[in-house]
């Protein structure tokens, strides 16, 4: 039992080295980061100007970035993006990320702690599937992210119309968590069972090492070197050195 003890504090210790690499910006100046080609110079263009006035009149940032794959999960690494693009402003953590992964056909969309009280994760579920998903799937992505990124903008300001309904699903994040703490637990009563010493040189789990491996478990990816700018250098100044970790959701198609 005490090999399984410090297999899973390895486990967790290493979790960081496992994660998908996060991508360096293209180009700190714009919103939209196209590293698959899936958008055509002009819808770039377009997106980019869209979410750079937003950005200047409000400073929220919202990003798109758009990956051919992820060897994360799409909302661990969307949420590892946000974090290590330091997206929205210091201070206000009012970043907002939208990650798709086009050949797994997979989006995320990850907020910070300052907007997820208004676009929480179950309006950030109904955007994907409402917004983007019924045009990804007619692979016209220009629609998608243009029509989710005037319903974020829309529930930010307080006029987008939710359709939510009292049924709403759990976050995956609560599921996660969830899961951890069962499993710990479980090993832990396995252990108190042989012996019943509970004291901490007894070798056995209590809450003190229930808690340090849960929150190891939820390390989301470090915090790189902020991409400053503002309005004033004429390109985007949504990269302020924000932080994530407010929420989010996701969807195929």
């Amino acid at each position: 039992m005490k090999k399984l003890y410090y297999c899973i504090i390895l486990l967790f210790a290493i979790q960081p080295l496992l994660l998908a690499q996060v991508p360096k910006l293209k180009n700190p100046n714009e919103a939209v980061q196209d590293y698959a080609n899936v958008l055509s110079n002009q819808e770039r263009m377009l997106l980019n100007a869209k979410l750079a006035h937003y950005a200047d009149s409000t400073s929220t940032g919202i990003v798109i970035a758009i990956v051919p794959t992820t060897n994360d999960d799409v909302n661990f690494q969307a949420a590892e993006i946000l974090s290590e693009w330091k997206i929205g402003q210091k201070g206000k953590d009012n970043g907002v990320l939208i990650l798709m992964a086009s050949e797994q056909r997979k989006v995320a969309i990850s907020t910070g702690y300052g907007v997820e009280e208004y676009l929480t994760d179950a309006l950030s579920k109904q955007i994907i599937t409402q917004d983007m998903i019924p045009h990804f799937r007619q692979g016209n992505y220009y629609a998608g992210f243009d029509s989710a990124t005037t319903s974020i903008m829309q529930v930010l300001s307080g006029t987008y119309k939710n359709d939510i309904t009292s049924t709403q699903g759990i976050p995956f994040s609560v599921i996660v968590i969830f899961g951890i703490a069962m499993l710990l637990l479980i090993i832990a009563l396995s252990k108190g069972g042989k012996g019943g010493n509970n004291s901490r040189g007894g070798g056995g789990f209590d809450l003190f090492d229930m808690i340090i491996l849960s929150s190891m478990g939820r390390n989301s990816g470090g915090f790189g070197g902020g991409f400053g700018g503002g309005g004033s250098s004429g390109g985007f100044g949504g990269f302020g050195g924000g932080m994530g970790g407010g929420g989010g959701a996701s969807g195929s198609w």
